[in-house]
């Protein structure tokens, strides 16, 4: 490959050599021939050879230029100017000699003036603001973008190099100017390595000297940089795309994040895969495919509510650019909140996780978004049967300011009209907007703002409409103090809230809402003490405020009686420390302590009831009314993280992790899934905060050069406080919820296998989940035991758990994709018998949970379809065919039953009994 790097002293050697230029050197050569759909660089070659001239260029990138050109007689510079023209290529002829350079013309000769005009200080000093002294000379930041070329970091010295310095930078997309998370940058020869965050900045101690950096990311092109390092410095450092060639792949070695990596029960998905994977109605769908991870059980169907080792589902912490996501579904659960075509990286902790998250018990689901392009506009679109999507993006200012605007809305009425009669007249939308910005102040200060709104709306075949939404908005300021330290401070703010109304009957018409507001404040510091060690420490702290339901008329007609449940107020904060250190490069340890403060606020008014007896109304003692502002009581205590890594070898590692955390706020639902009603409730005097401790074990071995990866991990978590429901408990309008409600103690536990393959033509994973969740409740003073005070299965304790997840690409146009999920039938109360009570028949009811629905099993499948992928070609289009429920399921989504005539009837509700076709197009501009 001939190397632009060479470009400079080839030009200066013929300056040299050839002085003058004389005017019959300047006829060209003609050039002649037909060109059909040929590479650059075979164009330049039979330029060369028709016209003498010696062509010099970099190849790299110029070859997805493709030449289409009937050429007779005409003069080598005509022939140029129209085979680069609407490119970034040009030219510059000297002699018998052509640069071709990317963005830039080198010229051939001085300007007219040279000689003549006068060189004053004024014309040769650089402006004020453009100076430099040594010292900001050093930390200036290099851009890197070749591979064989020496960078110089720090102040060049003689002598013998002592001692470590620190390298640092942001590594990005070469094409769009956007950082690339979770980029490995590591020195094989020293074993040491790094990763980038989330915004594509690294931090890495070495030694003095020369060294070679290997960066590699997924679904990028592997690279190197060779750096001499004299002192700290800053290298930026550009990636290229990995298109994959169906001919040949090359392995490499020493992709073993996953041995490596000190982080277990960390679960990273691409963007690109999630995208691969059929899911019903076909548009990609990101909490779908958390759901096929191992030790993630859905809720149901019709849900993107999910369980993780044993948890509900309200312990789950879902942010999106660090903004809680309340209620991630839309359309009745079809749909997540998350807009595929604005997502970065979706990671999901589920245990041994990191000390700055707090306020869950059993995982914390981390989407982040992309910048935006800092290089040009772009933009996508889809449209399918229920959905359409827009995202434009580019740069407000090049290479500083960019933008992410994205849309999606759907037209489904359609489709409900093919529902069964009681339900035909049933109406439902729902639409969600995305805004981020992102704006570079220096090179060590960047802004990033964050807005998302969404909202839903539907009626199922009756005047009562039901409403909810989420809205979010964060800004970010991430300041570099220096290489080691650097500070990420996020203010935000977070609500959700539903609306129920029904005015048709003019006399009966109501309005009932509930909500939940949050502000919140984060201060986050990263420091990288040396190679072995790095600290992660901050403070957090989020103001909620809650109103738990009101009811009242919905106009001056209306009879109905207003009610409303007094708002609540709290305060939780934490403070955090956690440092990494690497004993040896086979033996890691991370250690993190976190303290989380909480404080229940007035205006409240609060019940008290007799101690060692029932919590019920004719118990109530006293009733106590606190002002605004008032701490009522508190909450606090220690959370402990410790997370240990040993390496056997370069291709296996055994990790162990434990973990314990508080979570102050709860969910009541009557349902196993998120529903629009469902309502939060924040701890009380009466209410305990719940209390999780998991302990794990992981093993990891991956085999042919590292791309097959398997994993076996083991986990035993404890439960306490965890809220259930008595029989026939009121959770909507209730004043006194903990009457209804009562504390138990849970244990889970289980084993979770994963084969992945994400290189190849053939890619994908098989993942295997056996787990058990049990509750127990056996305090009398609190209420009816439950099963005579026994352990009973959570109504989400689901034993086994099989997901395939398959892709095979044929070309790079044509893939196809397979999913196929099976699961143990969750656990149900049912009716074993009957008896007479006070003159009527009523249903006697088994234990708690100790029978199950069928089980369930389905099999998707879908074919991807790639338009040309012509570089000049403005748009790129494609296409998504597929089956939701290959085989035409009718998979329980419930079992209910019903008495009718005297006689109970149980009954199974399927919410899709038949296979599902689907099309989506999507276009790229």
């Amino acid at each position: 490959m001939k190397h632009i790097s060479l470009l400079i002293i080839l030009f200066s050697f013929f300056m040299l050599l050839c002085p003058v230029v004389h005017a019959q050197q300047n006829k060209r050569p003609v050039v002649n021939g037909e060109f059909k759909n040929l590479a650059a660089s075979r164009f330049i070659n039979e330029l060369e050879t028709q016209t003498g001239y010696h062509f010099y260029y970099d190849s790299t990138g110029l070859d997805s230029v493709k030449v289409n050109m009937n050429i007779q007689g005409k003069p080598l510079p005509e022939v140029l100017d129209s085979a680069f023209a609407n490119t970034e290529y040009r030219y510059a002829i000297y002699h018998t000699v052509v640069f071709i350079t990317k963005g830039t013309t080198i010229s051939t000769a001085l300007p007219g003036d040279f000689f003549t005009r006068e060189n004053t200080r004024a014309d040769m000093a650089a402006a004020p603001g453009d100076m430099l002294t040594e010292a900001e000379e050093e930390n200036k930041p290099q851009s890197a973008s070749l591979e064989n070329k020496l960078y110089e970091i720090g102040i060049k010295t003689q002598g013998k190099l002592q001692g470590v310095v620190k390298l640092a930078g942001y590594i990005r997309d070469i094409t769009t100017g956007e950082p690339v998370p979770g980029t490995a940058v590591f020195v094989e020869k020293l074993k040491i390595s790094v990763l980038s965050d989330q915004y594509g900045y690294y931090s890495i101690t070495l030694p003095k000297g020369r060294h070679v950096l290997n960066i590699q990311s997924l679904g990028k092109k592997d690279t190197w940089r060779q750096v001499m390092l004299y002192g700290d410095g800053n290298l930026n450092i550009d990636m290229r795309d990995h298109i994959l060639s169906l001919k040949a792949v090359v392995i490499s070695a020493k992709k073993a994040a996953n041995i490596n990596s000190l982080q277990m029960g960390l679960e990273k998905v691409d963007i690109r895969t999630i995208k691969q994977i059929p899911v019903v109605f076909g548009e990609a769908d990101i909490l779908r495919v958390v759901q096929t991870l191992p030790g993630v059980k859905t809720v149901g169907e019709a849900s993107t509510g999910f369980n993780v080792r044993g948890g509900s589902a309200d312990q789950n912490l879902i942010l999106f650019n660090d903004a809680t996501i309340y209620n991630p579904s839309h359309f009745f659960g079809f749909f997540s909140a998350f807009n595929p075509d604005v997502v970065s990286s979706v990671e999901l902790y589920k245990s041994s996780i990191p000390a700055k998250y707090g306020g869950r018990l059993s995982s914390v689901l981390d989407v982040a978004s992309r910048e935006g392009n800092k290089k040009k506009i772009t933009g996508s679109a889809g449209i399918g049967l229920l959905t359409s999507r827009i995202n434009i993006e580019g740069p407000l200012q090049k290479d500083k300011t960019s933008f992410i605007v994205g849309a999606r809305t759907t037209y489904a009425n359609w489709l409900l009209q093919f529902l069964p009669n009681e339900y035909k007249h049933s109406k439902a939308s729902f639409y969600d907007v995305n805004l981020l910005l992102s704006h570079k102040i220096n090179d060590k200060n960047d802004l990033y703002l964050t807005g998302y709104v969404s909202n839903d709306r539907f009626n199922l075949n009756s005047d009562t409409v039901y409403g909810y939404g989420n809205k979010n908005i964060s800004l970010k300021w991430k300041h570099v103090f220096n290489n080691k330290l650097q500070s990420l401070v996020t203010a935000g703010y977070d609500a959700y809230g539903y609306k129920i109304y029904s005015q048709e009957n003019p006399v009966n018409a109501y309005t009932m809402k509930f909500d939940i507001n949050q502000t919140n404040f984060k201060l986050h510091f990263n420091y990288f003490v040396n190679s072995k060690h790095t600290l992660d420490f901050g403070l957090n702290s989020i103001y909620y405020t809650l109103h738990p339901g009101s009811f009242g008329p919905r106009n001056e007609k209306s009879l109905v009686t207003p009610e409303m449940v007094g708002a609540e107020q709290a305060l939780e904060s934490a403070v955090y420390v956690s440092e990494r250190y690497n004993i040896t490069s086979a033996l890691s340890v991370q250690a993190g302590l976190r303290f989380s403060l909480y404080n229940y606020m007035g205006p409240k008014t609060v019940f008290e009831y007799a101690e060692g007896l029932p919590r019920e109304l004719s118990n109530i003692t006293d009733t106590m009314s606190y002002n605004k502002g008032k701490f009522i009581n508190n909450y606090k205590g220690p959370e402990y993280r410790l997370s240990l890594r040993y390496a056997f070898t370069d291709d296996f590692s055994v990790k162990a992790g434990y973990n314990s955390l508080r979570q102050y706020i709860h969910m009541l639902s009557n349902t196993t899934a998120i529903a629009p009603t469902d309502i939060w409730k924040l701890s009380d005097p009466n209410i305990k905060p719940q209390y999780g401790e998991q302990l794990s074990v992981g093993f990891y071995k991956n085999f042919k050069s590292n791309t097959i990866e398997t994993s076996v991990e083991v986990y035993y978590k404890k439960i306490k406080d965890y809220l259930d429901y008595k029989s026939g408990a009121v959770l909507v309008l209730n004043d006194h919820i903990e009457t209804d409600v009562f504390n138990t103690t849970g244990k889970a536990y289980g084993v979770e296998l994963m084969i992945k393959k994400l290189t190849g033509k053939l890619n994908g994973w098989i993942s295997y989940t056996w787990s058990r969740t049990f509750l127990k409740m056996d305090d009398p003073t609190v209420g009816e035991i439950i099963n005579g005070g026994a352990f009973y299965p959570a109504n989400y304790d689901k034993p086994h758990e099989l997901t395939l997840i398959g892709n095979y690409r044929f070309s790079h146009r044509y893939s196809f994709s397979l999913n196929t999920t099976y699961s143990t039938g969750r656990p149900i109360t049912i009716p074993i018998g009957r008896y007479y009570y006070e003159g009527s028949m009523r249903a006697l009811y088994s234990d708690r949970n100790v029978y199950r629905i069928p089980d369930y099993f389905r099999m998707d499948m879908s074919l991807n379809i790639e338009g040309n992928h012509k570089v000049r070609q403005k748009t790129h289009n494609s296409w998504t065919f597929g089956i939701y429920n290959l085989l035409g399921r009718k998979n329980p989504y419930s079992v209910y039953f019903v008495s009718e005539n005297g006689v109970i009837n149980g009954y199974k509700l399927s919410i899709f009994g038949a296979a599902i076709l689907y099309a989506n197009f999507n276009i790229r501009f």
